[in-house]
């Protein structure tokens, strides 16, 4: 660990963040520090980020972005879940950021109300879990890093693929709205 402290570290402070690289990205750039619905303060870090950097993208170079934001969030999620000792900390939020990047970069152009649909209905299968976010969800929640020497590994890419499953679902309603 490169910042000592006994036990799990259930709030990282920005001595911690600042302390891997890994920290830093994981916690969405500080947005996961925060002490009120992290997942949402990572959210809205994505959106506004994903806004700001809109003038200077185009379609491939968002492919590209979220294609190589893909194996650095399960890196860096591994890396530092398992420096705070929890397998799914909630202020690792890096999970949320390239899962609603996906979801505007393929919504997108949509006015105001189009994006705000899409944050709350991504926020709301994040946070609830139904159906199959409940099930990506749980499929590395009973890893036991104590017996197995890849527990960290997996747990890194289960912190990313509930949030790409609640990608998957809130486009899928976004897209059958804008069928009906």
């Amino acid at each position: 660990m490169n910042e000592a402290h006994s036990g799990p570290l259930a709030q990282p402070t920005a001595g911690f963040m600042l302390s891997h690289p890994a920290h830093w990205i994981a916690l969405g750039f500080g947005s996961g520090l925060s002490r009120i619905a992290p997942g949402t303060a990572g959210t809205l870090w994505a959106w506004v980020s994903f806004v700001v950097l809109a003038p200077w993208m185009t379609e491939a170079r968002w492919a590209l972005v979220i294609a190589l934001s893909l194996p650095l969030g399960w890196w860096v999620c591994s890396v530092t879940a398992r420096n705070m000792g929890v397998l799914d900390p909630g202020s690792i939020v890096w999970d949320e950021v390239v899962a609603f990047w996906l979801v505007l970069w393929l919504v997108m152009p949509t006015g105001l109300v189009g994006q705000v649909m899409a944050f709350g209905l991504f926020r709301f299968f994040d946070a609830v879990k139904p159906g199959p976010v409940g099930w990506a969800d749980a499929l590395y929640h009973d890893l036991n890093p104590a017996t197995d020497p890849a527990a960290w590994r997996k747990a890194g890419f289960g912190i990313m693929l509930d949030d790409l499953v609640a990608a998957g679902c809130t486009v899928l309603v976004i897209a059958l709205w804008q069928a009906v």
